[in-house]
């Protein structure tokens, strides 16, 4: 390593690779000098730099490189260990698979792609797993559809969706995922056991959802799906991963601990067309306490609403007229059973109910998605426009003051409040 002016000159060996943890409100570049690299798959260009802030990166080198890091990162280490061969042998096995899907027959069962759910503890690699797969099946012209299911940190929108979006190009290091339109629906809170019953009906309309765009797509349907799920492995949590294998048609589940795989291999047994791979997670992989992870969520908030360092958006501060916008709550708490319930009485406490909210002091900081509804009763199957931030709410006026991430009126009336909460403004 050399080190001058403020950077410092890394060169790697075949098959290592560089490890960079560069805290919020910090930014370096990197510049691949010489050889080829990667960042989680996404190949970079000799002398081109590549900005990253807030976020730990990896560069890998197949064959050996030398790169420049310009800037002071928290950490940075060299490591000769990795698991990126097993997960190369993976996408190659992924990439047969698609090969088959293409020559067999549109609409028929063979011409689906492989459907990939990666699972895993809290902080097991699974969001880089994730996008390496990605990178490469598009390096390989492929055109997967990346869905993600971890609503407490949120890949593709802001935080609590349930959201899925076609990956036509390498996934940008800094930007992320590449959503202009992407398929959303809004969940609403950052844990999956906050309202189970919507989860899974929000995740069985995103299947069925996507197995209608594959059956009018060859292509999409030849590159099949690779989604990312959350990091609660235990209870309901396991029983929520089952119903996602379940629901999306899994047929290759990627597990990234040996409890979790050995728990799937018993309980998926009867299906035969599954396969459970055990995968080693990287040792670049840092546990995060639960400030840290509320502090990424706060981080994601902020990205959506001012982007990133290197592309940044001007966000609008509007004051609207509570009247011009509807706010609804999807469920009242836990549908009692039948049988504790009056002769021909109904519960009104439904997981999937909606409620119309008055306004209230309590919308303060809280991140509401906008809906594509026409009518509140198609909230729930709707896709979401986007989202917007209270930052205050004036009940004797009947105002309401949002950050939206454009000027402009809301693309719809039809607001949904779950209980996320940000305090970036």
């Amino acid at each position: 390593m050399a080190n001058e002016g403020g950077s410092s000159e890394y060169t790697l060996k075949a098959n290592e690779e560089l490890r960079l943890d560069c805290p919020a409100g910090r930014s370096v570049s990197v510049r691949l000098e010489d050889g080829t690299a990667e960042i989680f798959g996404s190949e970079l260009h000799r002398g081109r730099s590549v900005s990253v802030s807030g976020q730990k990166v990896a560069v890998f080198t197949w064959s050996g490189c030398r790169v420049t890091v310009q800037g002071e990162p928290g950490v940075v280490y060299v490591a000769d260990e990795t698991p990126n061969a097993a997960y190369l042998n993976v996408h190659q096995t992924l990439s047969a698979r698609r090969e088959e899907a293409a020559k067999a027959g549109p609409g028929t069962a063979a011409a689906r792609g492989p459907v990939v759910v990666v699972v895993g503890p809290t902080d097991s690699g699974k969001s880089t797993l994730c996008r390496m797969l990605c990178n490469w099946a598009v390096r390989s012209e492929w055109q997967p559809t990346f869905v993600d299911l971890d609503v407490g940190q949120g890949s593709v929108t802001a935080p609590g969706c349930l959201s899925a979006v076609p990956v036509e190009q390498p996934v940008d290091p800094q930007e992320g995922f590449a959503a202009d339109i992407p398929l959303a629906f809004f969940y609403g809170h950052a844990s999956p056991g906050e309202n189970p019953t919507l989860f899974k009906a929000l995740c069985d309309k995103l299947a069925a959802l996507l197995q209608r765009r594959a059956a009018a797509d060859a292509k999409a349907s030849a590159s099949g799906l690779v989604i990312n799920t959350f990091g609660w492995v235990d209870g309901v949590g396991y029983e929520l991963q089952k119903h996602i294998i379940s629901s999306f048609q899994a047929d290759v589940v990627l597990v990234m601990e040996d409890r979790l795989h050995f728990q799937l291999q018993q309980d998926l047994k009867s299906s035969p067309r599954t396969s459970i791979v055990k995968l080693a997670k990287s040792g670049g992989v840092v546990t995060r306490q639960t400030d840290e992870r509320r502090t990424a969520r706060d981080h994601r908030i902020r990205e959506y609403f001012y982007g990133t360092p290197t592309a940044p958006l001007q966000p609008a501060t509007q004051t609207i007229r509570a009247s011009d916008i509807a706010v609804y709550r999807i469920g009242t708490g836990p549908r009692a059973p039948s049988s504790a319930l009056p002769l021909g009485a109904s519960s009104l406490a439904d997981p999937l109910r909606l409620t119309g909210l008055p306004p209230s002091l309590d919308w303060q900081q809280a991140l509401m998605a906008v809906s594509y509804a026409a009518t509140p009763e198609q909230i729930l199957n709707s896709n979401v426009a986007g989202f917007v931030l209270v930052k205050e709410v004036d009940t004797a006026r009947g105002t309401v003051t949002l950050t939206t991430p454009a000027p402009g009126p809301l693309p719809g009336r039809y607001l949904v409040l779950g209980s996320l909460r940000s305090a970036i403004d």
